[in-house]
Formats: structure tokens, sequence, C-alpha cells
């Protein structure tokens, strides 16, 4: 084994404009499918992280209008949810793991000094924050059952409306807001997240009081919407049914009227994630591997070139007792000790790529490049099948020479 090794080597020295050549063939392919899959993986990640800043798993509920006649009452009739609504279906279906009220309201101004806004101002209870994703900033807190008991007059800002009320860099914990004409003191600040979806405004430009102390200032006696969280995703229709059944009962509908409850599962987003990505994967997966099967179609005419310089060499070999089986595998082994130089080099220098593309700042459009395992055994098998086919061929024609031809030659 050593001996051949060391021949293969030999020849791979002599002829090294044909071995550069080849090399560059195989290190420019696995360079492009690591890469492609590479970033088709940072596009998946990223369009999943940037789907999943509004929360996780997630279903918003909002009130709306009958479309259907239902027991002596007409169609069009306007159906308004309250806050106990929420705290009715979590008792009723045991299969929420959380779920939150949610009022809102932009009739009311925020300063400080002479920093004037009019976010949305959303009025909800201690689950809203896990269940969508709001978490504090280092020193800040968010709101707490003890705040809503008392209705304490205490606000959470998202990191934007912070910035512009109070200035960039300014620490706005234990500050005090107006609003309207009422102090609010600012208990908390949103740690910075990418988020692409809303269904109000983002996060960021928000604040946040306790549902109570909403109730209070502003007088509403419906919610705008609830925010509820499905133990287990695969139960949405089967929970969104039993919201319409148990929510018509009460509010005189039919539960088959998809109209009078305006109900938005997110989860469907992380179908559209994993399809679109999927299919991304795909189309970038089939790019790299015609690209490095150009670089075998080249290495495996290189070993044809090969095997006909030799054809007196292995005559002499085939003379003095080698048999085709041997002949055979020498070929092959050149063949992968080239594609395993290729690839190794394609590998390093894909690494370098990538971590320079990470460096730049891209993440929020298109994500970072991600070498998952995945990739690298995808990369890995296709080197390996393209390796064997370009050697398989002409280390099968190399064996099948007869000894009196390869002399004559």
């Amino acid at each position: 084994m050593r001996d051949t090794l060391t021949e293969i080597f030999r020849y791979l020295r002599q002829y090294k404009s044909r071995t550069a050549m080849t090399l560059f063939g195989i290190v420019w392919g696995t360079v492009t499918i690591i890469v492609l899959l590479a970033f088709g993986a940072g596009v998946r990640k990223s369009m999943s992280k940037n789907m999943h800043g509004m929360g996780e798993g997630i279903t918003i509920i909002w009130p709306g209008q009958t479309s259907m006649p239902f027991q002596g009452y007409g169609k069009d009739r306007g159906i308004r949810l309250r806050e106990e609504d929420a705290y009715l279906l979590k008792r009723l279906v045991p299969q929420l793991e959380a779920i939150s009220p949610e009022y809102s309201t932009r009739g009311a101004a925020l300063r400080v000094g002479e920093q004037i806004n009019r976010p949305s101002i959303a009025g909800v209870i201690p689950e809203y924050g896990p269940i969508r994703h709001i978490w504090p900033q280092d020193g800040g807190r968010w709101i707490n059952d003890l705040d809503v008991r008392d209705r304490k007059r205490v606000i959470f800002l998202g990191n934007k409306l912070a910035e512009y009320l109070f200035g960039e860099g300014k620490n706005a914990v234990g500050e005090t807001v107006l609003v309207g004409d009422s102090p609010f003191l600012v208990v908390g600040v949103l740690r910075k997240k990418i988020q692409n979806s809303s269904y109000s405004s983002q996060d960021q430009d928000r604040a946040f009081i306790p549902a109570t102390t909403f109730a209070t200032a502003f007088g509403h006696r419906f919610i705008e919407n609830m925010v509820v969280k499905v133990a287990d995703p695969r139960l949405g229709k089967a929970v969104e049914r039993r919201i319409y059944e148990i929510l018509g009962k009460k509010y005189q509908f039919n539960p088959d009227d998809k109209q009078a409850l305006g109900i938005w599962d997110t989860t469907e987003m992380d179908k559209f994630v994993f399809y679109f990505s999927l299919g991304l994967n795909i189309f970038m997966g089939i790019i790299g591997v015609f690209t490095l099967t150009v670089g075998g179609i080249g290495l495996a005419n290189i070993m044809y070139v090969v095997v006909q310089e030799r054809t007196k060499e292995i005559g002499i070999r085939r003379s003095v007792g080698a048999r085709r089986s041997q002949i055979m595998n020498q070929f092959i082994a050149e063949t992968f000790i080239i594609i395993g130089l290729g690839g190794a080099a394609g590998f390093l220098i894909s690494l370098v790529l990538i971590k320079a593309i990470s460096m730049m700042p891209i993440e929020d459009y298109v994500g970072h490049p991600v070498l998952s395992p995945a990739v690298a055994v995808v990369s890995v098998t296709v080197l390996g099948l393209i390796g064997f086919f370009a050697g398989y061929f002409p280390a099968r024609k190399a064996a099948r020479i007869e000894v009196a031809d390869a002399l004559r030659f």
C-alpha cells in the first residue's frame, strides 16, 4: 500500500500542471456546493428567527362579524370579546399552554419633556410576554401579577420607542413617562429582537401596561384580541374548532361561521418557511452538484489520458503478475487522492469564506451562512460519488487492457 501511494504521488508531481488544473475544478466545485448549501441553511434559520420574533406557535383571535343567521339572530352582527373570555378558554381548553387578552389603543400620547409620540399602547397580563417573546433588557423587568392586581401605573417600552423618548444610550428604567396626563413608571425596556411580522405594529415601537390599569385608565370594556399558545401545534385545528364552539355558545353565533371570529394561526408561517427553504436548498444544491460534476468530468477525462499514457506500463505490470483488480484499485485510489486533496482545500476555503461573510451586516436580510453537519454530510457524499464514478470507468478501461496489446503499444 505504501509503495502504491508513493507511486501515485510521484505521478502527481511529475504532471504538476495537469494535477493543478484537475484540483482547481474539484476545489471550485466543492466551494460552490458548500457555500450555496450554507447560504440556504442560513436563510432558513434567519427566516425562522424573524417570524418567531412575534412568538412561536401562537394564534391571534380577533372579534368579527357574523355572516350566518343563528337561533333567531340575523347576520352582520358584531361580536365583542371581553377580558374574561381569555380565562374561560383557558379553563375549558386544556390544550392551551397560555393565553392573554390584549387591549389596544393609539388614543393617548406618550410624553417625556419635549418628546411626544403616539404609539400603540397595549394592556396585557404577565403571560403575554413569554408568549410573544418579549424579554426585558438587563436592569428591567416585565409586567408582573402585582402590577395587574394593584392596577399599578407601570409601563414597559419598546426599545426604539424608549430611544426616541429618552435618547439613545440612556437607561429609561426608573424614569417617568406621561401617558396622556398620567405619570407611569418605566419598569422595563424591550431587548432588541428581529421581528418581520406583526398584527399591530413592531414591538420595538409599542408600549405595554397592565390590563387592569388599561381598562381603568381608558375605560375600555372590550379587548382588541387574544393571543393563544397551543401546547402542541399539531392540535391547532382542533383547538380552533373548540374555540369557535365555546365562544359561539356564549355569544350566540354558529360555530361554523368563520367570519364571527378572525383567527390567525402563525404555525402556517412555519410550514411556508419549511417548504420555501427546502425548495431553496434543493435549488442551490443542484447548482452546486452540477458545478462539482463538471469538475468530476474533467477529472475523468484526465484519468482517461493517464490510462492512455501508461498503457505500456500497465502491460509490463500485468506481464509480471499484477492482477486486474490491482491495476483498477490503483487508478481508483489515485482518483480519490485527487478528490480528497481538492475537497480538503475546498472545505478550508469555504470555512474562510463563510467566516468572512458572517462578519458582514447582512443577517437581517438573508441571514449568515451556516456550515451545519447536514451540509458537511451532503458535500462529502457528493464528493465521494463523483470521485468513484470519475475513477471507476478509466480504471476499468485500464484493467481490461490486454497484455500483448499493451506491450505492442
